[in-house]
């Protein structure tokens, strides 16, 4: 047995231990044997994303995504180097490198026809969801920022236009009473129609997102001309079409056999979606 052999030999049992390890849920130690593994042999993807997943698991992104581009050096068609990657990014707030990621990844698993079912594509819609999430607050957190800025503003210019009539020697008590109210009642007056400004707006401080089932489950968008399959799954019409005629005639999620002339409008969802976007105007927006 010639030493190379021997090395893999070790490393594949270190990533064997390493597996069982992962089974129990003992991911630290689990991590020591990928680790080892990795030593004894460099070059193998596998044992990077095996130990990326303990990292994931662990909720330790940084050396998750690390681990993960070692991977993709390695094997650029790893569709787990890709999952997991942008699952840690999600999570570390990347949310852009993240879509990417696991877009590769599901194009990966279409490609090298890999069955994850729903798996991908439902990481990829809460991974968009946590993007409109955090952009929202955001907008939100600006739009509160602004309006007290301003708020603050007309406070500051209302307490000048008092201590200015104060000051005057041309003001007598009642006179300068008189101008104190007027300037209260002027700038009260001010304030109510900023704020009321801002009020009518409340309904778009609501965090808006689109639902899940709305949204295709090939493109992630919300559906244009929905249509349903034989196995109840609703995907929009051109998504499904471009699949069964560059990628192969099943159903992405099932796998079963599907042809074009199987698709059915789905005129119920079609309803729904125009009801949405027609009480939604922000949804331009999002798409």
């Amino acid at each position: 047995m010639t030493s190379s052999t021997s090395m893999q030999n070790l490393s594949n049992k270190y990533k064997e231990d390493g597996n069982k390890l992962f089974m129990k849920r003992n991911y630290k130690e689990a991590i020591e044997m990928y680790t080892k593994a990795i030593d004894k042999c460099p070059n193998v993807s596998t044992y990077y994303t095996n130990r990326a997943l303990c990292f994931l698991k662990l909720c330790q992104w940084t050396p998750t995504i690390e681990d993960c581009r070692r991977a993709i050096d390695l094997d650029s068609h790893s569709v787990k180097a890709f999952f997991y990657m942008g699952q840690a990014m999600c999570e570390s707030n990347l949310f852009d490198e993240a879509i990417v990621n696991l877009k590769k990844a599901y194009d990966l698993a279409k490609e090298l026809n890999e069955n994850y079912g729903d798996e991908i594509t439902r990481t990829i819609r809460n991974a968009k969801k946590k993007r409109w999430n955090f952009l929202e607050e955001k907008r939100i957190s600006q739009e509160i920022e602004l309006q007290n800025y301003l708020n603050r503003l007309m406070l500051e210019d209302k307490e000048r236009e008092l201590s200015r009539v104060k000051t005057s020697d041309e003001c007598c008590n009642d006179k300068e009473k008189e101008l104190s109210n007027q300037i209260e009642l002027q700038y009260q007056k001010r304030m109510d129609e900023l704020n009321k400004l801002f009020n009518e707006n409340d309904s778009r401080r609501r965090r808006r997102e689109i639902p899940d089932y709305l949204c295709g489950k090939i493109s992630f968008e919300l559906m244009h001309d929905p249509v349903i399959t034989p196995s109840g799954i609703t995907y929009d019409r051109s998504d499904i079409e471009q699949h069964l005629q560059r990628v192969g005639r099943f159903d992405p999620v099932t796998r079963q056999e599907l042809n074009t002339d199987q698709l059915i409008p789905n005129l119920a969802m079609k309803e729904v979606i125009e009801n949405f976007v027609r009480e939604n105007e922000w949804i331009d927006g999002a798409l």
